[in-house]
């Protein structure tokens, strides 16, 4: 084939781009972790336990019992197909007995409020003495961490005198070990200094303590609209990761005082007001392809009362957590126990409601080997190939969808676990040239 450019030519003329490259790259390193946990239940730390998590889920199999009675009644309430109604009560009921609570955020914040200093610094040793018999007893949940005070004047010394005596008790106890996946939530942040500063403690403490650089880890919480846009108009959230020094896991959505932060009445401040939509929109555009995992915020309106109150707000929990869902938000915030229930069901129902239709398509999909095909009405491209096999893995990960369901497109475990569509059609092409 004529060409107009050596090889050597082409080396050359791309060398820029290539040193452009490494750092973008060093920015965004891909995937943050294998598994992200579907919901952050937070409590206050007063009232803290090491064995919250199971005492949540006690008290969510009970109002399940109580008020969602049997499949079909449940099924009817939160809007769920009666096709679905027996596997997802299934699935839901198996997950309360088994891990009723995925991430647990202790909080020193706003589920804690303003304390006097002898106060805080006595539960945040507490706190520290629970989080260890949970290490010891296996009884804290897969995540954990704490949320501290934000870094304003008048609360910053607060939120790191909390957080210092939390992480160093603990790891004075254990030998220098945290809990699995423990991370420490920044609220409220308004400039990236804020972050820097955080970044600046954690640097320090593992030089005091001898901890391996980079052990710990931190998490934004985005309820501000100086997030979203400074005075320049200019977007702080990528300031905010380039201020964590690769330190940061996640970006949590404050729902509620970021629709205060806009002046939005009480009575509008819901999950899917469209402001909240444009700020969500805005974090994903800002850390697509940077690893951080992303959550959206918590209904409210909780599951208490009568039947009929109760029935209501699982329907609004389980529309609020499928509006985050199709928003490609696959985590969010619960308040209270008997929201443990809807936030399963409606994560493994809105899963399982495309698993016949996805199935198919990614099964005709790798038969044709990547050329586009057409099935039913629907075409995919190379695109969304990649977009099929996320499907299963996000199905996977979330605990809606089994090994053996996702086996059913043809592909192997090996293939799957590549993460990758383009990995897959190359391994597949090798093997049919060898």
């Amino acid at each position: 084939m004529p060409t107009t450019l050596t090889s050597h030519e082409i080396d050359f003329l791309a060398a820029p781009l290539d040193a452009a490259l490494v750092p973008f790259m060093r920015r965004f390193p891909g995937n943050a972790g294998d598994r992200q946990p579907v919901h952050t239940v937070y409590g206050g730390a007063h009232l803290f336990k090491n064995d919250t998590a199971r005492k949540l889920g006690e008290k969510a199999v009970q109002v399940l019992d109580q008020h969602g009675v049997d499949p079909f009644v449940f099924a009817r309430a939160i809007g769920v197909e009666d096709s679905q109604a027996e596997k997802v009560w299934q699935r839901v009921v198996e997950k309360l007995h088994r891990e009723p609570v995925e991430d647990f955020r202790v909080d020193f914040e706003d589920g804690y409020g303003n304390r006097p200093d002898e106060e805080e610094d006595r539960h945040a040793e507490q706190v520290a003495r629970e989080l260890v018999t949970g290490m010891r007893d296996g009884t804290l949940p897969p995540f954990t961490g704490i949320r501290i005070k934000p870094f304003t004047q008048e609360l910053a010394r607060r939120g790191l005198r909390t957080m210092d005596i939390v992480l160093s008790t603990v790891l004075a106890e254990t030998g220098g070990k945290l809990p699995a996946n423990f991370v420490v939530t920044l609220p409220k942040i308004q400039l990236p200094e804020q972050v820097t500063l955080l970044a600046d403690v954690f640097d320090a403490m593992e030089t005091r303590l001898e901890l391996p650089q980079g052990m710990l880890r931190l998490e934004f919480m985005i309820e501000t609209t100086q997030s979203i846009l400074n005075e320049r108009g200019e977007s702080n959230l990528p300031r905010f990761l380039d201020a964590a020094r690769g330190r940061a896991v996640a970006a949590h959505f404050g729902t509620y005082d970021y629709t205060a932060s806009c002046n939005i009445t009480a009575a509008e401040q819901r999950m899917d007001h469209p402001a909240c939509d444009f700020a969500r929109n805005m974090m994903q555009i800002a850390y697509a392809g940077t690893g951080l995992w992303l959550s959206d915020g918590a209904t409210n309106v909780l599951p208490i009362g009568d039947r009929e109150t109760i029935h209501r707000a699982w329907r609004l929990h389980v529309d609020h957590v499928r509006h985050s869902l199709v928003n490609a938000y696959y985590q969010g915030w619960d308040l209270h126990p008997a929201q443990l229930p809807t936030r399963y069901a409606a994560v493994y129902s809105f899963f399982l409601a495309g698993l016949g239709a996805a199935t198919e398509r990614l099964r005709n999909f790798m038969e044709k080997a990547g050329q586009a095909t057409l099935v039913g009405d629907v075409f995919d491209d190379a695109a969304t190939g990649q977009g099929l096999l996320n499907y299963f893995l996000r199905g996977m990960n979330s605990g809606a969808l089994t090994e053996e369901e996702a086996l059913a497109t043809g592909l192997t475990l090996d293939e799957l676990r590549s993460r990758s569509f383009v990995k897959i059609l190359h391994g597949r092409r090798a093997k049919s040239e060898e």
